[in-house]
């Protein structure tokens, strides 16, 4: 169900929960009221999802009015961090631009400045798109969705000691034997403060964050209710990272594509105000589940368990030297027929 008239829909001390059209509910709010706009839009994708998202071709018309509300609406210090996945163009092994043309467009028409570009890997991610990468064998899984962190100034509020990580076993290594100062063969000149033991790590900008919550609370409430879960959320560590990085307890926090509203979750949990708008009633109702329960701190997890990391495996960890069949002239333009060898127990590619 979409409603035309915006409505409070939930509520608590802290926030509330709009049903309407986000665009109508920006235009309500002051000038230079918003602390930080953390949201998710509906991405850009040459097929259409249940959600409502936009063809990627018509996409930068559409955000166009509220690229325009997000600037008027932040503060001079404040920041918009946008979650946007990519996409791939119809029927061939390509990748649209239209994520690249939005930051362009939102800072060559709108005055914001990229603050910086983070990389969301979500290391669960099933191998898609299946035509290109298990079919045709020609790409490799898409696993990462783009997150610019925008801001009016270039010196907006933000602290990256909110969001520090524990050091690695090498880094913890190479604090107790000890470091001698010296120069790198890149040319960087490590001096003798690279040894000094802060407690912590500064993070990248790659965040590791698998979207597996297929036991959570929001998903059995929408079961035990009967209502469709959102099929498009972030997992609650994405938004909380920015959320303690750039803003203070008691700022406000605005997602204006709310979907399930997780960034709502964590902002009641970490002590900001916030405004979650969303335009399908249907969403909103296991949305809801989020707030059923006592809002708690989570647990820290410990720094020691190796499953709590994610790691990359070197390029080339598994090739054997041997370069295998040729690669396809035509780019894997045609499909290859694929047969069982039982004998070997694995699909051999006929050229």
């Amino acid at each position: 169900m979409i409603t035309a008239r915006p409505q409070t829909y939930f509520k608590t001390t802290s926030g509330k929960i709009i049903l309407g059209d986000s665009l109508d509910v920006l235009r309500e709010l002051k000038d230079g009221s918003v602390d930080l706009i953390m949201t998710s839009p509906p991405f850009g994708l040459v097929r259409k999802k249940e959600y409502g998202n936009v063809d990627a071709n018509e996409y930068i018309d559409w955000f166009r009015p509220f690229a325009a509300e997000f600037h008027r609406v932040l503060a001079n210090q404040g920041s918009a961090v946008i979650d946007i996945g990519g996409a791939w163009n119809q029927g061939v092994p390509t990748r649209h631009l239209y994520h690249f043309k939005l930051l362009i467009m939102m800072c060559d028409e709108f005055g914001f400045h990229l603050a910086q570009d983070f990389y969301w890997w979500n290391p669960s991610k099933l191998p898609t798109p299946a035509e290109w990468v298990t079919v045709r064998r020609v790409r490799v899984k898409d696993a990462i969705d783009t997150i610019w962190w925008l801001s009016k100034t270039p010196w907006p509020k933000a602290s990256n000691r909110r969001v520090l990580q524990p050091y690695s076993s090498s880094m913890r290594e190479l604090l107790e034997r000890g470091y001698k100062a010296k120069k790198r063969p890149s040319g960087h000149d490590i001096s003798e403060k690279f040894a000094i033991d802060n407690g912590a790590a500064i993070p990248p900008n790659l965040i590791a964050v698998p979207n597996t919550e297929s036991n959570s609370f929001y998903l059995r409430y929408c079961q035990e209710q009967g209502l469709p879960a959102h099929p498009a959320r972030f997992p609650t560590d994405v938004p909380e990272y920015f959320i303690r990085m750039l803003s203070d307890p008691g700022d406000l926090v605005v997602d204006p594509f709310a979907g399930s509203c997780v960034t709502g979750e964590v902002a009641e949990r970490l002590e900001r105000q916030w405004l979650c708008v969303e335009l399908i009633e249907d969403y909103l109702k296991g949305a809801l589940g989020r707030f059923k329960r006592e809002t708690t701190v989570r647990c820290t997890a410990d720094p020691d368990d190796s499953d709590n990391y994610y790691r990359v495996p070197r390029p080339g960890i598994l090739w054997n030297g041997s370069h295998g069949a040729p690669l396809p002239a035509d780019g894997g333009a045609k499909r290859r027929l694929r047969v069982r060898d039982n004998a070997k127990g694995k699909s051999l590619e006929l050229f």
